[in-house]
């Protein structure tokens, strides 16, 4: 198993014109993504499997949870729970980090 993720070895995808993501240390049963996000950018609402937890870093974005709508920023944490209905604006130009359990093999590859 690995252990050890290096930044300059984890590809950057671009999501679209607005955001990106890395996929950072990861197992079946856990992983972690550090995205970032310019202002305007959106997160469609969308499903999946997986639990979820996003960590604010910096910026401000509005997450909407199975219709519940808040403000979050640097510092915030939004859970997401496996299979609610979720998406998310950004608001201020930011990053933050995503922990999926079990892993998001769509990410992979």
């Amino acid at each position: 198993m690995q252990k050890f993720f290096l930044d300059e070895d984890i590809e950057k995808k671009t999501l679209d014109e607005k955001s990106g993501r890395k996929v950072l240390a990861h197992t079946r049963d856990l992983m972690a993504c550090h995205l970032w996000f310019d202002k305007g950018a959106v997160g469609t609402p969308h499903t999946h499997p997986h639990t979820q937890i996003a960590y604010i870093i910096s910026g401000q974005f509005e997450f909407t949870v199975s219709g519940e709508t808040h403000t979050v920023g640097a510092g915030d944490s939004v859970l997401i729970p496996s299979g609610e209905l979720h998406g998310t604006v950004c608001l201020e130009k930011g990053e933050l980090i995503d922990i999926f359990t079990p892993e998001r093999e769509d990410f992979l590859g």
